[in-house]
Formats: C-alpha cells, sequence, structure tokens
C-alpha cells in the first residue's frame, strides 16, 4: 500500500470516534482548580522553575497593590533597553556581545568578546558535503521543517553526541548558533531552486562579519547589504535572542533536557514549539493580514475605514475569520511590549530608505487604533498593546528576507537563549519534569471481544 498523503473516509470515521471519546467538559478545569495553558485567570504563568537568565516584568507593586506598567525585559539583569542603546550608541553589532551575556551571565570586556566571536568563527562550518548530502537532498516549503532535519542530522556527524557535560554541550551549542544562519539561509535556496525553479545561491559566509551581515550576504544574490539594513536585523536577532523561561518553546527545552536527552533532539524539540503560528509563526500572521488588509482598505489614511476592517477581524469577518488582530496582545505585557517600543524607533528609518514610509504610516495607525477596538469589543483581563511580532514582519518584508524565513530568523537569534537554558537545567537540578493530569475518566470494565 502506498503511503496515504490524504485524509481517507476511513480516517475521518476514526477521526469521528477519537472526538467522541476525547472532548471533556471544559468546567473541569474550573471545577478541580487546573491551570489551562499553566496560566490562572489572569494570565500568570504557574510557577515551574528558576532562572538567572532573563526576567519579564510586566507590573510594579504600587502601595501594595499590582499596578500594569510599560513592559521590561531583562538579560542577566541587565535591561535590554539599556542593553541595546549601549551597542547601538556606540555602533557596534550586538548579536555576539548579547549571545556572550546570555551564556555566560556577564557582558564581556573586549578581549573576552574578541576570544569569543573566534570561537564562533571557527565553528561557522559545517561537516564536509553536508549541504549537498543534507540541506539540498528532500528541499520543503517549510524552512523550520527542513532545520530541524538538520539539526537532528548534526548528531549523526558528532563523535560525542550522547555526552550532556557541560563542555560538550556548550560546544555543541556554539556549534548550533554559529551554523543555525547557513543552515536557515542554505534551506532556503535549496527550496527556491528545486521547488520554486530560481537560481541556487550557496554562499560561504565570511569570518571578518557579524552574524546579521553573514545572513544578509549568504541570502541576497549579489551579497550587499547597507548598514542600516544590517543593523536593524543585528537588533531584531538581539530582541527575539531570550525571553524568560516559560515561553512555549524555552519550556520545552527545559522539561526535554531534563530527560537527559542529547542536544540535537532538545534543540529539535524547541524548534517543533517555535514554528507554531502562536509562538514563532505570528510576525507571518501579521504581515499577511496586513496584505489582506491593503486589498480590502482603499484609503489607508482613512482611520474611519482602518477601523471598520479592524472590527470585522475581529468580528471573524475578515482575513482568516479567526477573530483575532495578529501582532497585539501578549501572553505577559499589557500596556506595552519592550521589544515593541526598541524596534519601532528603527523601523522608520527603514521604511524611509526603503521608501515604504505608507506602509509605516498604515502599521503605526493600526498600532494606535487596535487597542482602543479591542477594549470597545472584547472583555479582557488586561490592556492589549502591540507586540514585537506586530512590526518584526514588517522589518523582515523590507529587508527583502522571504516570508519562508521568517521564522528561522526567530530560531537564529533563540537558539542562544535555548542553549544558556539547557546548560541551566543541566546545572542545576537532575529531576525530570513530570507536571501531573487530573483523570476525569471513570473507571470501566473490559468487555471482550466478541461480546463488544
Amino acid at each position: 500500500m502506498a503511503f496515504s498523503m490524504k485524509v481517507t473516509p476511513e480516517i475521518e470515521e476514526l477521526t469521528n470516534i477519537c472526538l467522541d471519546n476525547s472532548k471533556m467538559d471544559v468546567s473541569l478545569y474550573g471545577q478541580y482548580d487546573v491551570k489551562r495553558g499553566l496560566r490562572d485567570i489572569n494570565g500568570v504563568g504557574v510557577l515551574a522553575g528558576l532562572t538567572q537568565i532573563s526576567n519579564v516584568v510586566s507590573s510594579d507593586i504600587i502601595d501594595g497593590v499590582k499596578t500594569p506598567c510599560d513592559g521590561r525585559l531583562y538579560y542577566r539583569g541587565i535591561n535590554v533597553e539599556k542593553l541595546t542603546q549601549g551597542f547601538l550608541s556606540e555602533n557596534r553589532m550586538g548579536f555576539e556581545e548579547v549571545a556572550y551575556l546570555l551564556l555566560f551571565g556577564n557582558l564581556p570586556n573586549e578581549e573576552q568578546l574578541n576570544h569569543f566571536k573566534t570561537i564562533l568563527k571557527q565553528q561557522q562550518s559545517l561537516p564536509k558535503n553536508f549541504v549537498r548530502d543534507v540541506v539540498m537532498k528532500a528541499p520543503t516549503k517549510d524552512m523550520m521543517n527542513t532545520l530541524s532535519r538538520s539539526v537532528l542530522t548534526l548528531y549523526a556527524y558528532d563523535n560525542h553526541a550522547d555526552d550532556t557535560s557541560l563542555p560538550n554541550v556548550l560546544r555543541q551549542c556554539i556549534n548550533l548558533i554559529s551554523v543555525f544562519p547557513m543552515l536557515s539561509v542554505y534551506g532556503y535556496q535549496a527550496y527556491n531552486h528545486y521547488i520554486k525553479g530560481k537560481s541556487l545561491y550557496i554562499h560561504n559566509p565570511s569570518k571578518k562579519l557579524s552574524t546579521a551581515e553573514n545572513i544578509l550576504l549568504m541570502l541576497r544574490p549579489d551579497q550587499k547589504y547597507t548598514p542600516l539594513e544590517a543593523k536593524i536585523l543585528d537588533l531584531a536577532l538581539v530582541l527575539h535572542m531570550e525571553h524568560g523561561g516559560g515561553n512555549n518553546s524555552t519550556f520545552t527545552t527545559h522539561v526535554v533536557s531534563s530527560s537527559g536527552t542529547d542536544t540535537y533532539s532538545a534543540i529539535a524539540a524547541a524548534l517543533g514549539s517555535l514554528k507554531g503560528p502562536k509562538h514563532g509563526g505570528a510576525n507571518i500572521k501579521v504581515v499577511r493580514m496586513f496584505d489582506d488588509m491593503k486589498s480590502h482598505v482603499k484609503d489607508w489614511t482613512d482611520e474611519e475605514e482602518v477601523s471598520n476592517y479592524l472590527r470585522k477581524l475581529l468580528h471573524k469577518e475578515a482575513f482568516d475569520q479567526k477573530g483575532l488582530i495578529y501582532g497585539m496582545g501578549h501572553a505577559v505585557y499589557s500596556i506595552s511590549d519592550p521589544r515593541a517600543r526598541i524596534f519601532k524607533s528603527f523601523v522608520e528609518q527603514l521604511a524611509k530608505e526603503k521608501h515604504r514610509e505608507k506602509d509605516y504610516r498604515l502599521y503605526a495607525m493600526v498600532e494606535e487604533l487596535a487597542p482602543k477596538i479591542i477594549g470597545e469589543e472584547r472583555h479582557i483581563y488586561k490592556g492589549v498593546s502591540a507586540n514585537v511580532d506586530f512590526y518584526s514582519g514588517f522589518v523582515y518584508s523590507m529587508l527583502d528576507l522571504p516570508l519562508e524565513l521568517y521564522t528561522p530568523m526567530f530560531a537564529c537569534a533563540r537558539i542562544v537563549g535555548w542553549s544558556a537554558h539547557r546548560m541551566e537545567e543541566l546545572i542545576n537540578t537532575d529531576k525530570i519534569i513530570r507536571p501531573a493530569y487530573k483523570s476525569v475518566k471513570d473507571e470501566v470494565d473490559y468487555v471482550p471481544l466478541e461480546n463488544r
């Protein structure tokens, strides 16, 4: 029998049986005080661990009362706004410096930073014929699956793949941080050539360039980019690098690492989590939503017309009929997302360079209108503001990154956070993570086959 690529009537019938016997009464979650999504009724995450790597703050205690505030994000205790302002004001790329901070716990001095950059460059290579034998074989339109396959295949090339000692795990993590941009871009080039029929470009990264510069060099046929393009991509990588231990993919890294598995399996699991549209794929939804908006809103400067479209989104009458305004709201932040605040200050600059001012003004208008409209239409427990995905997709489109690479770019950044959290898990605990689930199924007698 051939491998089936479609849902057959038989599968449909079995699906209905599965639904009939698996669906639960949602009121049971309240009855047994089960936190759905590991979050309480106010959206606060269930405390599941300790970390020194990063912290997300969305409220302050004022006169004993928990009060929403402008969101703050800390990397190893340093406010990310001050951190980014530091390297930007000195006209430096920040990815490598911030990666050192997250992995080792303190900002590097010049000698330490240069040494770390040298180590990253030394690791910036793939096994012989890996691109030909792995990346170019069975290309797919989904770069996250391609990236996961490449990561899992690297296991076969590592003579110490199962060694979970800290020095070996650090070696593996540094290697993955170094090669993720290559695996992502080369995976896209294979898809672009073999599936879309375009010319094939495989450019080697330069040892003299930063991570962001190399991504643009490897991606573009002419290998050219502007300083502003490289600066903003570098900033995007820094802002996506880490976001507390509770985000889905980082929690996945902790859970899988706690089982004692190898680094490649743990990172592949994290990639599977990040791929989801509720996590790393959100900025793609934002871009597609705006494309739909532009095709249905005649006057992009008319607040009333734009507002009507946003209400249609909430009423499931526009775009994907999911009832969501993508890029608005966050599981933690309410008043503002610090990453979006930092990003926005550079988005307008890039829009001018790319002659996309009209698009920028539309984004800015939606950012202003959407929270008010959501507040009027929905009864929600906290405020709503633009999150980092709201602008990141727009930035990537202005950088001429193909849509297929949006989430892999997230992964090229977040691999640093995952690596730091994997090592933190291995250093601090030897217990496998095993939360409890309440069974709500009564005991049933076994019935012999002939009597069923």
